[in-house]
């Protein structure tokens, strides 16, 4: 195993044998990892990326209800924004939402996950990057990292390796079936006079099932395109390039040579039903922990991690695998209903004519209503987990998470 290269290394027990295994070091490992390692747990983490920092996949918009229940450090945070302007396609006539209180924040994401891995390394846990989960067979869980492969035995594993989860294969458990294709172009920008602004273009034919973006905090420029991988009649990048070359909200803004491209899969069927067996578990993405309707990950993954932080503990203290029972996407699936409906809904418009007259909806006081219930609503994931004075990112010190 190697150490941490974007954090300092943590204790080193025998690599042989773990209390808990986790597989993946996005928010979710690293949040599942760190409250685990803080109740006293022998925990090891495994990332197949050799640095944090490199090959992120979201966008990083943390809403308001995360602000609010988890100090992230500010100083990986862009401003606060206020400001959803909707468009149909076309662009005309698009529809302004302002709210009262700050709504988003974008992370700069590639250094809060590298502050998260050296509190999780402060709090014992033992990082090795570079690392790949090659599966699991007899008990043992196989590794392949730069010093060579290893096993190692760990009483649970812990899946939090994306939306195609590997993990969730070997355990048995549900696996993400309905899922999107994002990508996305992220640049500096200069300051401007413009308050920083949410841009969502609805046109199925740049984004069929989903939506397009620009997210402008001032600082940086996110512009993005989802949807159904199937419905892009001339694939994801050039849908992207196509929105591109004249989305919204960067009126006077040179798109340098040099951006940073991300993409990948984004999970929106819901919380999967079977998402815990007596080996392990599952948590972010790889749990379908994403609204099905915005396509946010990052309050539920955080939410879900502490859960699963909490029933791993009890069923390490107690020393009973089947305490992971009360690990139930099932039950918690029933908040996700409302959501569900409306993708379907959203899936179902398939031509800019038919979102332009959906659009129509928008332009009423009822549509503008409901839009700011989804976009400035107070709704969560289920906070389903007792919150502990231990959470990482509740504790914030000068260094960093703590």
């Amino acid at each position: 195993m190697t150490g941490v290269r974007d954090a300092p290394a943590g204790r080193r027990p025998d690599p042989g044998t773990v209390d808990v295994l986790v597989v993946g070091a996005g928010l979710a490992g690293l949040h599942t990892a760190t409250l685990l390692a803080h109740r006293g747990h022998d925990v090891l983490l495994v990332e197949r990326r050799a640095r944090l920092t490199g090959a992120i996949r979201t966008t990083g918009i943390f809403v308001r209800k995360t602000l609010d229940d988890f100090a992230l450090p500010p100083q990986h945070l862009g401003p606060p924004i206020r400001r959803v302007v909707l468009y149909p396609p076309g662009l005309d006539r698009p529809v302004t939402l302002v709210s009262a209180r700050d709504e988003f924040r974008v992370g700069d994401m590639g250094p809060l996950y590298a502050t998260a891995a050296r509190a999780a390394a402060d709090a014992g846990v033992r990082i090795a990057l570079g690392t790949r989960y090659e599966g699991r067979r007899d008990g043992t869980v196989h590794l392949a990292g730069p010093e060579g492969p290893a096993r190692v035995r760990a009483r649970f594993l812990v899946g939090a390796d994306g939306a195609r989860s590997r993990v969730a294969r070997d355990l048995g458990l549900d696996r993400n079936d309905h899922l999107l294709v994002g990508a996305e172009e992220v640049f500096e920008i200069p300051c401007g006079e413009d308050p920083p602004t949410f841009h969502c273009v609805l046109d199925p034919s740049l984004a069929p099932g989903y939506l397009a973006w620009v997210v402008n905090d001032g600082r940086h420029a996110h512009v993005g395109v989802a949807g159904y991988a199937r419905r892009f009649p001339e694939g994801l990048r050039r849908a992207l390039e196509r929105f591109a070359a004249g989305a919204p909200g960067l009126s006077g803004v040179d798109r340098p040579d040099d951006v940073e491209r991300r993409g990948g899969p984004i999970p929106v069927g819901g919380l999967l039903r079977r998402i815990s067996c007596a080996d392990g578990l599952l948590v972010g993405d790889a749990a379908g922990a994403v609204s099905p309707l915005t396509a946010g990950g990052l309050d539920p993954c955080l939410r879900l991690s502490e859960l699963a932080a909490a029933v791993l503990d009890d069923a390490l203290r107690a020393g009973r695998p089947d305490a992971v029972r009360h690990y139930d996407g099932a039950a918690l699936r029933a908040s996700f209903r409302g959501r569900l409906l409306m993708r379907r809904g959203l899936a179902q418009v398939r031509t800019p004519a038919a979102a332009a007259t959906a659009f129509r909806l928008l332009r009423t006081p009822f549509g503008q209503a409901a839009a700011r219930r989804v976009l400035f609503g107070d709704l969560s994931f289920p906070d389903a987990a007792p919150r502990r004075d231990s959470s990482p990112v509740r504790r914030i010190g000068a260094g960093g998470l703590a």
